[in-house]
């Protein structure tokens, strides 16, 4: 069998990406004659019509659909590949980034991870965004340089994992609760009201699975989509707030944080990144700046593996 012609992915790239012929002539700046004759080629070699007539327009076909990603992040690794690598002077270097994370990141290391960035590379500038949800839309397209999140079965296979810090959930109430007045039990916890945080409509997470196994249940008082608004409902009423007890420790400021009366694991916050970015030298150094200012922060976390997951 004859090698395929690698020249055809950088064509297949930006026809999957454009969706007609007319548009991805006009980015190769070829003529559409010529983009006809690409389309026929790559027709040939992958076995699929690729694009098809609907109206009078062109759909992608579900092998279109399938290749479309894998070959626009191989295009991306080629292209990486063969640009020289200049070295990296971050007293120069001028750059934007996009981090996305949860609310109480910024607080606990915003300040520290600014002032690090600033004093090496005050070309760079680092932006905030609030996550909302899990979807990796956002690093694929590259609207987010970096996210932080707990690595779970939901992540997306292609991206690349670090862990950042332990964390866990705790109590949270007002100074001079009720609560207070007494050890914290289970049964007392659960008779209390709470402020329940969800960003969907699933009400019954880790902290109800674990009361169950006791055979006990909280009382949804009220229910909130942020921590932050969580702890601002409970700093001024007797709401009980359970919220991570590192994202929270700003946000939780003269409150009373008191441990869970039951068992619940810890979670490791991760920075996740699109694998476009794995050999970028300017990313790789804000991945360390992100790192090191939470080793930082969290020192007794400094045993956590530096080696970076490779989702399969």
């Amino acid at each position: 069998m004859n090698a395929p012609d690698y020249n055809l992915l950088h064509t297949l790239d930006v026809l999957l990406r454009e969706g007609s012929v007319a548009g991805a002539a006009r980015a190769l700046q070829l003529s559409p004659s010529a983009m006809s004759r690409a389309l026929a080629r790559l027709r040939e070699t992958t076995g699929d019509p690729l694009l098809v007539r609907a109206g009078r327009g062109l759909v992608p076909t579900p092998r279109a659909l399938a290749l479309r990603e894998s070959v626009a992040l191989l295009v991306q690794q080629v292209e990486m590949a063969l640009r020289p690598e200049r070295p990296l002077v971050l007293a120069q270097l001028q750059r934007s980034f996009t981090l996305r994370c949860r609310e109480g990141f910024v607080e606990a290391v915003g300040p520290a991870l600014l002032a690090y960035l600033t004093s090496r590379a005050p070309g760079v500038r680092l932006n905030f965004m609030l996550k909302v949800d899990r979807n990796s839309a956002a690093l694929r397209d590259g609207s987010v340089d970096l996210d932080t999140g707990v690595v779970g079965e939901d992540m997306a296979p292609e991206l690349r994992a670090q862990s950042l810090f332990r964390d866990r959930f705790v109590v949270a109430v007002r100074a001079g609760h009720p609560l207070l007045a007494q050890p914290l039990t289970a049964e007392r916890y659960a008779a209390a009201s709470h402020v329940v945080v969800t960003r969907g409509q699933q009400l019954h997470g880790q902290v109800d699975s674990a009361l169950a196994q006791h055979g006990l249940q909280r009382q949804h008082h009220t229910v909130v989509s942020s921590f932050a608004t969580a702890l601002a409902l409970a700093r001024r009423t007797d709401l009980v707030a359970t919220v991570p007890e590192r994202h929270s420790l700003s946000l939780s400021e003269g409150m009373q944080m008191l441990p869970l009366p039951f068992e619940l694991p810890a979670f490791t916050v991760s920075l996740l990144w699109h694998p476009r970015f794995e050999a970028d030298p300017a990313h790789r150094w804000l991945r360390h700046a992100v790192r090191e200012v939470c080793l930082t922060a969290f020192p007794q976390d400094s045993a956590l593996s530096a080696s970076v997951i490779k989702a399969t």
